[in-house]
């Protein structure tokens, strides 16, 4: 039988600390508890806990090798749990607490679980109150994928987490939207350069200005962080992304709807919504302000769920500062179903 999932209202600025003490309480008890941070809401277990972060991947149907992050509460900790680089150091410095996970070598002795069988550890400091709170009343580490289904557009309020995992894990703390929409920056700091595994709000320049030249990640080994192996962020829907051109873009979806059998809806930016009147669509953002459109992506995905879009075209967007992160997700979801046209 199901257990009953608890559901709590939240401060996500200044948590109640009864609340607080009852998630903290389920965490010791190695229970799943799904909170949110600044990116996405975090489905949280002791990372000491085996039996507990076992509870993660059977909960969000996870695969066992794609690793997990593990969150922190203050800057020394990265050095309890790894043997970071100066540059990596320097990130943190940089950094933390907010949207960057650090991915450094494992401290000899520090617990595997969750680490997808690697000799490294992705650790990150959040910005949320509510985050920071629930780890320090905790006493432990906590191990924190995504509160989603594994595939699934991450969860961005408690809602989502609900729709999800409700029946399957102790308890939702409900602060509301997250800030930023998007999960964390990964950076590889184990090589003699920083190389971002998974772009963020901590967008790539941001990362250069301070380090110069990135190295490219190595696509050889076992993945080192999350979203880097597996089909991720997507809707029942099948997504199709259109890249290139802005107006072009448009004229291409609206052929490829014509021509479609499926009840098939749009992912629009503001400048060409209009275009799509006569099919249904949600307006991602503006062209111009990717951040905005990363805030409400994951939202929109599943938005089309409810309104029953058997096909979902897909703007793309330029990609820079915060873009990379937005077509990043946007690829993922589309499982390579990618239309490019000329600019």
């Amino acid at each position: 039988m199901a257990m009953k999932t608890i559901l709590r209202r939240i401060d996500p600025q200044n948590p109640d600390p009864s609340v607080i003490g009852e998630a903290a309480s389920a965490i010791r008890s190695g229970g799943l508890v799904a909170f949110p941070t600044e990116t996405v809401y975090g489905l949280g277990a002791d990372a000491s806990n085996e039996a507990a972060v076992a509870k993660i991947f059977e909960a969000k149907g996870r695969p066992g090798d794609n690793p997990l992050i593990v969150h922190v509460s203050r800057k020394e900790d990265l050095r309890a749990l790894a043997l970071p680089s100066n540059y990596a150091l320097d990130l943190a410095d940089a950094f933390w607490p907010g949207p960057l996970t650090i991915v450094a070598k494992r401290k000899a002795g520090v617990a595997a679980f969750g680490c997808g069988g690697l000799g490294t550890i992705a650790v990150r400091l959040p910005s949320s109150p509510v985050a920071l709170a629930l780890i320090e009343a905790s006493g432990a580490f906590i191990c924190a994928p995504s509160a989603n289904s594994s595939t699934k557009p991450s969860p961005t309020c408690a809602s989502h987490v609900m729709q999800d995992l409700d029946g399957k894990i102790e308890m939702v703390l409900d602060g509301g939207q997250a800030s930023l929409g998007l999960e964390s920056t990964v950076v590889d700091a184990t090589g003699p350069a920083p190389a971002i595994l998974r772009p963020g709000f901590i967008t790539r320049e941001m990362i250069e200005e301070l380090f110069g030249r990135l190295a490219k990640p190595d696509a050889t080994g076992p993945p080192k962080a999350p979203g880097m192996k597996y089909a991720h962020y997507a809707p029942k829907a099948r997504v199709v992304l259109v890249t290139g051109d802005a107006e072009k873009i448009a004229q291409k979806i609206l052929e490829l709807a014509q021509g479609c059998m499926e009840k098939a809806m749009v992912l629009a930016t503001s400048q060409n919504a209009s275009r799509y009147a006569g099919l249904g669509f949600l307006v991602a953002g503006d062209r111009s302000d990717p951040g905005a459109i990363g805030a409400s992506l994951f939202s929109k995905l599943r938005e089309f769920d409810e309104m029953g879009a058997e096909v979902v075209f897909a703007e793309g967007i330029e990609e820079t500062g915060v873009g990379e992160a937005v077509m990043n997700r946007l690829r993922k979801a589309s499982a390579g179903r990618i239309v490019e046209v000329g600019v």
